[in-house]
């Protein structure tokens, strides 16, 4: 089939967000200006650059007691700062715990039962035991097409991995196993690899 977004699709469920996938799950931790931290998940999220470190997560839509945005976006824009986890299997039900819309202000950590750590280098909390965690400084928010989407850039200033994820010296994913978003409630989980060399490699 063939639709033009624009004129809708016909079908019972939104196709858009099944076709751009697996997404990886950016797991962002901010603190507002008075010291309350928050958590949340975003599917809009990936790495954008090597050198820097650089990465990115989208927000949709617009939370009723923030202005214009939701908590994330709102912190990120008081703070300058924020730190993207990884989701591991394990952690799916807190993950999914800490999409809860609460009010502002509210500890999503608290909440979903998820240990904190703070940050080394920013201030910010992180998920303690994360596989990975990213700490970075925002280097800009793109408002985007649409009434409430923005991109928000950061370069990564600071990087915790786990010790028991490090395997000769790699980041062996198979030992977490990355959680991943897929189309409508769908997740998926990453337990296989496989090697491909480049021509010029």
């Amino acid at each position: 089939m063939f639709y033009k977004p624009s004129e809708g699709h016909g079908l019972p469920h939104n196709p858009f967000n099944a076709l751009v996938t697996p997404r990886p799950i950016g797991w962002i931790s901010t603190r507002d200006k008075d010291g309350n931290d928050n958590l949340a998940p975003y599917s809009f999220f990936n790495a954008v650059a090597y050198v820097p470190p650089q990465v990115m997560f989208a927000s949709t839509g617009v939370k009723d007691d923030v202005d214009g945005t939701k908590d994330s976006v709102a912190n990120i824009r008081e703070t300058g700062v924020f730190c993207a986890n990884i989701v591991e299997y394990g952690a799916r039900d807190a993950m999914n715990l800490s999409s809860a819309t609460l009010p502002h202000g509210a500890d999503e950590f608290a909440h979903a039962g998820i240990d904190k750590q703070e940050c080394d280098t920013i201030n910010c909390a992180r998920v303690g035991g994360a596989p990975a965690a990213l700490e970075c400084r925002m280097t800009q928010i793109v408002q985007i097409e649409g009434a409430s989407n923005y991109v928000v850039f950061g370069e990564v200033i600071g990087v915790h991995m786990r010790d028991d994820c490090m395997v000769d010296g790699r980041f062996d994913v198979t030992r977490f196993e990355p959680l991943s978003r897929l189309g409508y409630r769908d997740y998926s989980v990453v337990r296989e690899v496989f090697e491909i060399v480049r021509p010029d490699d």
